[in-house]
């Protein structure tokens, strides 16, 4: 039984570690293109805010235990070490990233795209206004939920980037000459 959970907690470790990598690699990223921030905003606090700094409180009191308590090596516990680190620090330093139009691109809720990556963009407006973007070969969708008051200097953005040549989308399938590509946004 121990030898099954020490797997599960092993591989859980990897799997934490990877999302703390992704993290850490965003906020460095973050860093790196906040001066170039021409609208942006926080995402407001997720319900589970809350719940994952009682999550990492918990992890955290684990550790503590196994550690000094029951005496176990620092390796033994490392998949509770990635877990609380995820919940304790990293789910909130994403938090902290804020998302929105930069210069060179837009931050997504899930990353940053560059201009020239995207393939396409159109608007949703439920539950409120989002923008969809399509980016990369791949063609991934990213979305980014945008305050209401925020919508027409949004619009505005992509529109400048357009006509700047920034951000070029695919002509549609059937075009039937005066297709003006700010009207795909």
């Amino acid at each position: 039984m121990r030898d099954s959970l020490t797997l599960v907690l092993l591989v859980l470790g990897i799997g934490f570690l990877a999302a703390n990598v992704v993290i850490l690699v965003d906020y460095v990223r973050f860093i790196r293109v906040r001066h170039g921030a021409l609208l942006v905003w926080r995402l407001p606090p997720q319900g589970f805010a809350v719940l994952n700094s009682l999550v990492g409180v918990a992890l955290g009191a684990l550790i503590v235990y196994k550690l000094f308590a029951l005496g176990w090596h620092p390796r033994q516990i490392f998949g509770e070490a990635m877990m609380f680190l995820y919940f304790a620090f990293a789910s909130h330093l994403s938090a902290r990233i804020s998302r929105g139009f930069y210069e060179r691109g837009i931050w997504l809720e899930r990353g940053f795209v560059r201009y020239k990556e995207m393939t396409g963009a159109t608007w949703r407006e439920e539950p409120g206004p989002t923008l969809v973007v399509v980016a990369g070969q791949r063609q991934r969708a990213g979305r980014l939920p945008v305050p209401p008051h925020l919508v027409g200097e949004a619009r505005h953005i992509l529109h400048e980037r357009v006509k700047e040549h920034q951000l070029h989308f695919d002509p549609p399938l059937l075009d039937l000459g005066g297709h003006d590509e700010r009207d795909d946004i």
